[in-house]
């Protein structure tokens, strides 16, 4: 692998055959895994390529507690850096309503349900998500 001035990411050249965006997604399989393994729920992707230079994919998802949000951001701090993502950042972890994990392509917020619904990050990005009630009545 090489890395190249300006990546947060080691990443492998486009001669070597694996693009920016391939890794992401690599890794995007890794944080969806531990997110699911952590008992993560209301899991939502978002991929940012092309449309914002902060990250390739957003990632949300709610916890119930305060400890479970400060335990699945270690977890996935934790595979993120195995798998070679340097300077991997967690902010809110103590407060634990809501934790965002910067992993440099790859951006994660795990919240609260109440937290979660607050902010409405997917709305912001254009996302239409049902709300809770009205899913649980259509269902």
């Amino acid at each position: 692998m090489q890395l190249r001035k300006g990546d947060n990411i080691l990443r492998r050249t486009k001669a070597e055959g694996t693009s920016s965006l391939d890794t992401s997604r690599r890794l995007l399989a890794i944080v969806e895994k531990s997110l699911d393994d952590d008992k993560a729920e209301d899991l939502v992707v978002i991929d940012l390529h092309g449309k914002s230079s902060m990250a390739d994919f957003m990632v949300i998802a709610s916890g119930r507690s305060q400890r479970q949000l400060g335990a699945m951001a270690e977890h996935l701090a934790t595979k993120l850096k195995e798998q070679g993502v340097p300077g991997v950042g967690i902010e809110g972890a103590r407060v634990g309503d809501w934790v965002l994990l910067d992993g440099g392509d790859i951006v994660v917020h795990l919240f609260r349900p109440e937290v979660r619904r607050f902010y409405n990050l997917e709305k912001m990005w254009g996302m239409v998500l049902p709300e809770p009630d009205r899913v649980a009545a259509l269902a």
